[in-house]
């Protein structure tokens, strides 16, 4: 199996970042996923965490996945890489484009996207898991969005696209709990 590599772009480990991370580990195994641009030792139980950038790596025979990459991950490709590199932040909706920073600075890895709309970080790489088991994009369910009701009688609306599995969509456990408790947003 690949290596899972989450650069983490955020200024902290927010808690969705916890429960997204904890999440990828669960999908791909702790002894596939590396953090880097990251001294948290709360991330050291889900992955390898490096403090270094992937950008100073140069590793060889890596991905980048960008939503703005002009080619799409093919599951015959998929299975030649050996480094998947993801941009660990919180995606803007309409995105931002904030990964297409980190694909000019690792100019040695090639960029590919999942299609052209957004994923949380963990079903980026679950859908990149997928296809590297031979599975193509268009044979992945999925749903557009979710909305999320708050105990406080609103509801937030994750503009992201998710995995449906089993007719429910795959999301990083406890990260509906945690917004349904949020007072602000």
């Amino acid at each position: 199996m690949p290596i899972f590599i989450i650069e983490h772009l955020e200024p902290k480990v927010y808690q969705w970042c916890v429960l997204e991370y904890r999440h990828i580990s669960q999908i791909v195994g702790k002894e596939n996923l590396w953090f880097t641009n990251t001294n948290s030792s709360r991330l050291a139980k889900f992955g390898k965490a490096i403090p270094e950038s992937v950008t100073t790596m140069n590793l060889k025979n890596a991905c980048l996945l960008d939503l703005a990459a002009p080619v799409l991950l093919e599951p015959n490709e998929a299975k030649t890489f050996d480094y998947y590199i993801f941009g660990g932040i919180l995606g803007d909706h309409p995105a931002a484009g904030r990964t297409k920073i980190l694909a000019n600075k690792i100019n040695w890895a090639q960029s590919r996207n999942l299609g052209p709309d957004q994923f949380s970080t963990d079903t980026a790489v679950l859908v990149t898991k997928k296809i590297t088991e031979g599975m193509p994009l268009e044979k992945i369910k999925f749903i557009n969005q979710i909305e999320v009701e708050t105990k406080f009688g609103e509801s937030v609306i994750l503009p992201y696209k998710y995995v449906v599995e089993d007719g429910k969509p795959v999301v990083a456990p406890g990260l509906i709990e945690m917004l349904a408790a949020q007072k602000e947003f």
